[in-house]
């Protein structure tokens, strides 16, 4: 941007807050949308009434006990995992890098299976997934630093060979659970939001991770241009390295405990913000944290209303809607990091 002149900055800068109000408005109609749809059909205005003297006492329980909640599950999961793709990719400086690629989600996959197979439930399975999680990422960071300084591709190829292992380990927990089991334990690894109990641990982690990322905003873009140019910026780079791992690692740790393995939400929501230009930190992580909270609910939201009798898996949804973009964003071979 040092070639641009006042007046071309100030441009690129109102289109990006123009897209980035586009986003509020796809956020709050993912909202609506979740409210209403369902079993039981509720308009715009019955909702609105829901706020008044004249609510329904069905669509009050609907609405407030049902579809408030996994609404906002499904919003602060997918949030969290956009702004953890978009910490990884720069961290790793590699365009395929999603939250799911360093073996933390198989960490926590592997303990919430296990658990949920011994029969445990509720808030110990999720438990179970976060010290999962936070194990595997102190066991890859470990592995990956050895007797020196880790670097992005020793960490990377770290966490693909240990994704692997968790990989295994989770193939023996289902070859070996009972019959009655073997259905909820599939689900949640395909991504269910039906296992989420508590809203408030991922809203608050989501809260701080999106104040941090915005505190590291400026150094974001600093890391972006290339480790050698950061570094003669003044930037510690092994610092802030650690610290960026850390943040993402915790961020995926918690959308794992909330939906299971929900894929490409962290891989395609940084490519596609920064394909539509919002490539400054500072206005690509509110960003992320929109597109991919709004993505996650507009899925959600059609994998519990799709068939009346069951519900898919949300990760099935998000593969589905993935796929192609990513292989389209391939085709047209975008500079991404």
């Amino acid at each position: 941007m040092a070639n641009e002149t006042p007046q071309q900055f100030t441009t690129i800068r109102y289109v990006a807050y123009r897209r980035i109000a586009l986003l509020c408005i796809i956020c709050l109609t993912s909202f609506l949308v979740a409210l209403s749809s369902g079993n039981i059909a509720i308009s715009l205005p019955e909702l609105i009434s829901l706020f008044g003297d004249n609510a329904e006492p069905l669509h009050t329980q609907v609405v407030l006990e049902l579809r408030l909640p996994r609404m906002i599950h499904a919003f602060s999961t997918g949030a969290l995992l956009a702004l953890a793709g978009s910490l990884m990719q720069v961290l790793l400086r590699n365009p395929l890098a999603d939250p799911y690629i360093l073996g933390i989600s198989g960490g926590a996959a592997f303990t919430a299976l296990l658990a949920i197979a011994i029969g445990l439930i509720g808030w110990t399975v999720s438990l179970a997934a976060f010290i999962g999680a936070m194990s595997a990422m102190l066991l890859v960071f470990g592995l990956a630093r050895g007797q020196g300084s880790w670097t992005a591709s020793r960490l990377l190829l770290t966490g693909v060979v240990l994704a692997s292992g968790w990989g295994a380990a989770i193939s023996f927990i289902l070859s070996i659970a009972p019959d009655n089991k073997l259905r909820s334990l599939i689900f949640w690894l395909m991504g269910d939001l039906s296992f989420a109990t508590n809203i408030w641990p991922a809203l608050i982690t989501l809260a701080i991770g999106f104040v941090i990322c915005l505190y590291f905003a400026r150094n974001l873009n600093v890391l972006s241009l290339g480790a050698e140019q950061a570094q003669s910026l003044g930037l510690a780079i092994n610092r802030f390295r650690w610290q960026l791992y850390v943040l993402a690692s915790m961020m995926t740790a918690m959308a794992v405990v909330q939906a299971g393995s929900v894929g490409f939400i962290g891989l395609i929501i940084p490519h596609l913000l920064r394909l539509i230009g919002l490539r400054d930190y500072r206005l690509l992580i509110p960003a992320a944290v929109l597109a991919g909270g709004s993505l996650l609910v507009f899925a959600d939201t059609f994998a519990r209303s799709a068939f009346a009798d069951a519900s898919l898996p949300v990760g099935i949804l998000t593969a589905a809607i993935g796929v192609p973009i990513f292989i389209f964003l391939l085709y047209r071979g975008v500079k991404t990091v």
